[in-house]
This record gives structure tokens, sequence and C-alpha cells, in this order.
């Protein structure tokens, strides 16, 4: 027998907003006292607390400023703006499942704005 689970919908979310998604949901849980939360919910809990380093406003207005670069589609600008790429080869890794590459000066456009949010 195969189960088979539908994708009902997708939405991309950068670390800030999941951590406040999570937080909230964290909160739901402690008030019911019968609830126990699962292990795979604190070890989300506790990622984003690690890594969430913007709030989820300021990682929007990121990822907004991302797409008005010609080369950047939404999936990819949240993954840039959750991974933070310090440099050219960190950056050229996120495209590397891509069809083309990006010139020396479209990574540095795209680490200038990362620059502004690390």
């Amino acid at each position: 027998m195969t189960i088979f689970k539908e994708k009902v919908d997708e939405e991309f979310l950068t670390v800030a907003e999941t951590k406040d998604i999570l937080a909230e949901l964290e909160r739901e849980r402690a008030a019911d006292e019968d609830r126990e939360m699962r292990y795979e919910l604190a070890r989300a809990i506790e990622h984003v607390n690690r890594f969430a380093v913007l709030d989820a406003e300021e990682s929007l207005e990121f990822v907004d400023e991302l797409l008005e670069l010609e080369k950047v589609d939404e999936p990819t600008a949240y993954k840039i703006a959750n991974l933070r790429p310090q440099d050219r080869d960190e950056l050229r890794a996120i495209y590397a499942q891509e069809r083309f590459t990006l010139s020396g000066d479209e990574l540095d456009a795209i680490l200038e704005v990362v620059a502004k949010y690390v």
C-alpha cells in the first residue's frame, strides 16, 4: 500500500517569518498543559531562534530588494535572505542548479544588498 500526500499550497518564508509562526505555535502549546511539544517542533524552534538575525519585516524588505535585481527570482531571493552568503563562492553555490551563470558584477550587486542586512 502506498500513501501519497498532496501538496495543497506552497509559500516561501524567511527564517524570521518562520520564527514568528513557530513562536505563536509554541505559545499555544504551552497554554495547553496536556499537549506535549513534539521533538521536531522543538528542534525547529531551536533552529529559527539560532539563525533568525532579522525581524520578519526586515527580512521581507531584504527579499523585496533582492527581487528588484534582474537575475533574482522569488525562490532564490528567499534562499539568499535565509542563507546570507558572504562572498561570491557562497552566492554561486545558491545558483549552482541554474542553467546560467552570473557575471562578477551581478554577483557583486547581490552581495551589496546582502551586506545591508548582515
